[in-house]
């Protein structure tokens, strides 16, 4: 099987199920696992090059709608007949799905159902945890710095930061993404603020911004210090890599909670 990934999230779940072999080319974006560096690139996920995509003559391609933009890699696949599948996870149980999906498409459903249960296995561990913590931290997860996005309450961020002992201040707006006032952010008065800006390298994150914000000098989180660069990597892709994210999520928050985690 010769399988082309569009998005990283795609690439990293075929890296969980241990089938990175089977690729013959990525999105620009890209980076996990390491053996996948030296394969073709296609372009940036939202503006795939399908003419070197078909070329590739590829037996199944992972495309995504996890970001607004990627319907036109979806429609051109559909217009030029290339065998591909679509994912679209916004929670844990659906990115669970998708890696049994990936595997009966190829072959390997077993497998996959393995590696399903045991990510779902290690959500549980967390939970199980969480449960028995009274002291949530309230977070305030920030996607764009301008205009402010944050992850609403249908997203596997609002799910991470539960299962980590804590709460998003926006898990009541029932979207997955939402754009929000900076007046809705003092307002709800977060604990912590974890800047993960979605395309943007760690070190180009810059927390000054946060303490210059009108206003924002009230925030607990500001008041305490507890403005956090989060990975983009373990934190914006719905991918098993998120129980990365959870594990040091889960020890900022509730350190004594989480050690053996």
């Amino acid at each position: 099987m010769k399988v082309i990934s569009l998005c990283p999230s795609n690439t990293e779940l075929c890296a969980t199920l241990q089938i990175e072999n089977l690729l013959i080319g990525v999105d620009d974006y890209s980076d996990y696992p390491e053996s996948i560096q030296s394969l073709p690139r296609l372009g940036p996920d939202l503006s795939i090059n399908m003419d070197q995509v078909e070329a590739l003559q590829p037996d199944l391609v992972l495309a995504s709608l996890s970001v607004p933009g990627m319907e036109k890699n979806v429609a051109e696949l559909e217009r030029r007949g290339i065998p591909h599948l679509v994912l679209n996870p916004n929670s844990l149980q659906e990115i669970a799905e998708d890696l049994i999906i990936v595997g009966e498409a190829l072959g390997i459903a077993d497998k996959a159902k393995e590696q399903a249960s045991l990510f779902l296995a290690e959500i549980e561990k967390y939970r199980s945890i969480s449960n028995s913590i009274m002291d949530k931290k309230k977070l305030y997860w920030e996607w764009w710095p301008n205009p402010l996005f944050t992850p609403g309450g249908k997203n596997w961020l609002t799910e991470i930061s539960e299962l980590a002992g804590g709460r998003n201040i926006f898990d009541t707006i029932d979207v997955a993404s939402a754009q929000v006032q900076h007046s809705d952010v003092i307002q709800r008065n977060p604990d912590y603020i974890l800047l993960a800006w979605v395309g943007v390298a760690q070190h180009r994150v810059k927390p000054e911004l946060v303490l210059k914000r009108e206003g924002w000098e009230q925030i607990t989180a500001i008041q305490t210090g507890n403005i956090n660069i989060m990975e983009e990597h373990l934190y914006c892709r719905p991918s098993p890599r998120l129980l990365e994210g959870l594990k040091k999520l889960a020890n900022l928050l509730h350190p004594d909670q989480f050690s053996d985690s």
